[in-house]
């Protein structure tokens, strides 16, 4: 009902703004913010390619360093437990420092902690290493889609708020093929590469993202107004929008600071959330969507692919990181369809297509190891799992993984919003870190078929949540999403 009347009171303004006898037509966008986003985004890259790199070199790393099935679980899956601190640290420092220089900050953690890993000799300089990019890991999550959405104009927020999770998935590729790329080399040399491969880029990129502007609401939150609304008027599609657009974010801000808790976080915070109702429902549908993403079980493909199609039969090496790169494929090019549909059909059309897609590609899956466990190079099983996995990984990646960061970004309220998105992050990295830290002990419990059934379920429940629980938030403005959800 809200959103009707919304729509009723803004037609006339429509109307009158059209000349007779013509119809308005939209103004170009402007380029500026996608350049801004696509830059900070970059950080994305070496996320994805320092999470998921350990999916081919723990081949290696086994054969090199002899470490065991129990520590290559901890390995892979511990990066996303130590990136909460990242995550919770986040929002306080993007606070106080801005968001650009808390980008720069996240790189500096990238280039640490991969190059600890590249030299290291035994598992606990490998659990270090870990522990450092993990805590870039959990800044990534936070900031870049923060920065995204923030210096985006409404047209293109859906698709600028989805870059974050584009570049995760390209680095994940990218990992993929470093995989395939050095897996010829021998053990004690390929794994180390696989690392070093990530290190070089962080110093270029944090170089380059001091060229950006600061985030106008970031800005606008620390009273610099005359630097914001210079940096609203280059991101904006028209001068009448960054007024606006400005006017909203003073608004909000204004707001803030004479209710409960204004920009600052800390207690205000949460006596907001002990207060008002619309703020426990926002912060409860972004862990939401935080646990059911990561819960359904996306981790234990991205992180365990050649596991699965060597239990699926598949049984050299060479294919299984090649098929390992055409899942990285498929992944990274499912974003791009997201990409281009979020600001046309919308977020909940897409959640919803993709929750069913990966409930119905899970089932598959699993009924393939439960029909014929044990299998071994037997060319039609094997077809069908890749299959069943590329499925998932797509289905994934074309709604899911972009949008729940796209929503839950949208939906916070600018004085929540870093501490918001932090405790979203959290929630996410602890149910992958959770997935991946147990997938191996999980298949070896209930078999392969049993973990992929119980991924099912968690999917299906996610999409009976999307249903009934999420409203369409396409094409409204930041500050509009405070009426919908009833947070001021």
């Amino acid at each position: 009902m809200e959103q009707q009347h919304g729509q009723d009171s803004e037609a006339p303004l429509l109307a009158a703004s059209k000349p007779d006898g013509a119809a308005s037509s939209p103004p170009p966008r402007n380029r500026f913010p996608f350049f801004c986003a696509v830059l900070a985004s970059m950080t994305s890259v070496l996320m994805g390619y320092n999470v998921a790199v350990m999916s081919g070199a723990q081949i290696f790393m086994a054969e090199d360093l002899g470490v065991s099935d129990t520590q290559i679980e901890l390995l892979s899956g511990a990066i996303n437990i130590y990136s909460l601190v990242g995550a919770l640290l986040a929002g306080w420092t993007s606070d106080r420092l801005g968001r650009r220089l808390t980008i720069v900050l996240t790189n500096g953690f990238f280039l640490v902690g991969p190059l600890i890993m590249t030299l290291a000799g035994g598992y606990t300089a490998l659990m270090v290493g870990r522990f450092i990019a993990g805590i870039g890991v959990g800044y990534a999550l936070v900031i870049a889609p923060i920065y995204a959405a923030e210096i985006a104009p409404a047209s293109s927020r859906g698709l600028l708020s989805s870059l974050p999770e584009i570049f995760i998935n390209t680095g994940v590729m990218l990992s993929y093929v470093s995989n395939f790329a050095f897996s010829a080399l021998p053990a004690h040399l390929a794994w180390r590469l696989m690392f070093a491969a990530g290190v070089v880029p962080t110093v270029f990129l944090a170089a380059g993202v001091l060229t950006m502007p600061e985030s106008p609401r970031w800005l606008a939150m620390k009273g610099r107004l005359d630097e914001a609304k210079a940096v609203l008027d280059r991101t904006s599609d028209t001068l009448a929008e960054a007024e606006q657009r400005l006017l909203e974010i003073e608004e909000v801000v204004n707001a803030g600071s004479n209710g409960a808790g204004g920009s600052n976080g800390g207690g205000g915070t949460w006596n907001e959330v002990a207060t008002k109702a619309g703020v426990r429902r926002v912060l409860a549908t972004v862990l939401a969507l935080q646990f059911f993403q990561q819960a359904s079980g996306i981790d234990s493909v991205v992180l365990y692919g050649p596991r699965v199609l060597a239990m699926a039969g598949v049984t050299s090496n060479t294919l299984l990181l090649g098929l390992n790169v055409l899942f990285g494929v498929a992944k990274a090019g499912s974003i791009l369809i997201a990409m281009a549909l979020a600001d046309r059909v919308g977020r909940r059309p897409l959640l919803l297509v993709s929750t069913g897609g990966m409930t119905a590609s899970l089932l598959v899956l699993g009924s393939v190891f439960a029909a014929f466990a044990g299998a071994k190079d037997d060319a039609a099983v094997a077809a069908v799992a890749v299959a069943a996995v590329v499925a998932f990984v797509c289905t994934f990646s074309v709604g899911f993984g972009p949008m729940a960061w796209v929503y839950s970004s949208e939906i916070l309220p600018l004085r929540l919003r870093g501490q918001g998105a932090g405790l979203g992050t959290a929630m996410n990295r602890v149910m992958s870190g959770i997935v991946t830290m147990t997938f191996i002990s999980l298949y070896g419990a209930i078999t392969m078929a049993g973990a992929f059934y119980l991924y099912a379920a968690v999917a299906a429940a996610s999409f009976v949540f999307i249903y009934t629980c999420l409203p369409e938030t396409r094409g409204r403005n930041l500050e509009d999403m405070e009426q919908l959800f009833r947070t001021k």
